[in-house]
């Protein structure tokens, strides 16, 4: 009965071989949008795709994923090509890619979205990169298809706006692979060859591949480089590019862009006219205020009596210079006596006074300093014949001169008791002076 029970093991086996063997899951081509996305510190992607109404985990090894051309992530559309298999560990069908791609029109986009991050984290959009248009150009650049609206409507607006500058003309592919190379060059021609001091760049709208060119890091690059200041007019209101973000200054449409590189020569016209008028209005006030100015002066005293006021101010002058003196005499005496101040502290404080200060005390010191050695010096000589003395009462030298005697066995071992010798054993006793062998005849017990 138990041999009809499977382990899990086994039935995750039977199906994985079951799904390996079937031709049709081992390569299949799938469109999905990326969920749960996590790429693995070992350089492998872990990922769900999903559709509307379901969803596969899914695995995209270091070896398949290294030469993808973007960075997969949530929420955006791919196609797939890969195997279904089991992960036996889960017990879970999964599909293993082994090739990637966004899906259609998103690959522009992710393309697009890509290069500006990598552009804005060089700092090639930062504010402080930005040259400012000059408000009175005086040679206009004008990079774009010489044959589209955008020339057209560009030119026509210059020359409505402000007639007097010059403008030229550099023609370029808008659209298609060469596109790209076409407008660098052409920026790089302009800042080499032409005195140009604006440079309007761009064409007429379209759709994202239409547009493709002005997209192109090579273009971006350009822009951001160019000593000119650069106007960027690429499509319409809406179409936004890279070189938008690059460019000093962006147009929403090319009529724009002629716009703000020009003044309007009536605007211009009319704030002359007011300016004179200002002018005008400001000549005539000060030429009253400098007439009423005048006649004050000729009825004033020193036009009338200027013999008087001649006098008066000798006399003005007089007081001055004697004020000017007794301020002189008091400064000086301040400050003399300021100095003399100084000099009875510098020969009070003086280094003369310090040093004789300090032999003084240093000889104090070592006055003191030399009794407290002496002192010290007494004490320690006590000390040392006090020990002397001690060590001498406990010298068994000293107490071997009073007679008494250290007798040896012949190891030169210390006999302490009667048990260390035996009758016929040869000692020698050390006193005071010498050596004395011998030989001990009998050994007996004190009764104590």
């Amino acid at each position: 009965m138990n041999d009809q029970y499977l382990t899990v093991t086994a039935l995750t086996k039977y199906i994985k071989r079951k799904l390996s063997g079937d031709p049709h899951l081992k390569t299949v081509w799938l469109r999905g949008e990326i969920s749960n996305f996590k790429h693995h510190s070992r350089g492998h992607m872990y990922l769900s795709l999903k559709d509307n109404a379901a969803r596969i985990q899914a695995v995209m090894f270091a070896g398949n994923n290294r030469d993808l051309k973007f960075n997969p992530e949530n929420g955006m559309n791919v196609l797939i090509k890969g195997e279904i298999n089991v992960y036996e560990p889960m017990g879970q069908y999964q599909l293993y890619i082994k090739e990637m791609q966004p899906d259609g029109i998103g690959a522009l986009y992710l393309a697009f979205e890509q290069l500006k991050e990598k552009l804005e984290k060089e700092g090639l959009f930062v504010i402080e990169r930005k040259k400012s248009i000059p408000a009175y150009p005086n040679h206009i650049g004008v990079i774009t298809s010489p044959t589209g609206a955008a020339v057209r409507d560009i030119l026509s607006t210059i020359k409505r706006r402000y007639p007097v500058v010059p403008v030229s003309i550099l023609p370029v592919l808008v659209q298609g692979e060469r596109a790209a190379s076409s407008v660098a060059n052409a920026i790089q021609y302009a800042n080499h060859n032409l005195d140009c001091d604006v440079l309007i760049v761009g064409r007429g709208g379209g759709s994202i591949e239409d547009l493709w060119g002005f997209n192109e890091e090579i273009v971006a690059r350009a822009i951001a480089d160019s000593s000119i200041p650069v106007i960027s007019a690429v499509g319409h209101e809406t179409d936004t590019t890279i070189s938008d973000f690059a460019a000093d200054l962006r147009a929403a449409t090319p009529t724009g862009a002629a716009e703000l590189a020009v003044p309007s020569i009536v605007e211009l016209q009319e704030h002359i006219r007011s300016l004179k008028h200002r002018l005008m209005r400001f000549m005539e006030s000060r030429s009253v205020e400098d007439r009423q100015k005048l006649n004050r002066l000729q009825k004033s005293y020193a036009f009338k009596y200027p013999e008087q006021l001649l006098r008066q101010k000798e006399q003005d002058l007089d007081r001055m210079m004697e004020r000017h003196a007794m301020q002189m005499k008091l400064i000086h005496s301040q400050q003399t006596e300021k100095w003399k101040n100084i000099r009875n502290r510098l020969k009070q404080q003086g280094p003369g006074t310090q040093i004789n200060e300090t032999k003084d005390r240093l000889n104090k010191e070592t006055r003191q300093l030399q009794l407290r050695f002496q002192e010290t010096l007494n004490s320690k000589k006590d000390q040392f014949h006090n020990h002397l003395d001690k060590l001498t009462l406990l010298n068994p030298l000293e107490i071997m001169k009073r007679g008494y005697a250290i007798p040896f066995k012949e190891d030169g071992n210390v006999v302490k008791e009667i048990g260390h010798v035996k009758e016929g054993s040869k000692l020698a006793l050390k006193v005071h002076d010498g050596t004395v062998n011998c030989e001990v005849l009998d050994v007996e017990e004190d009764e104590e």
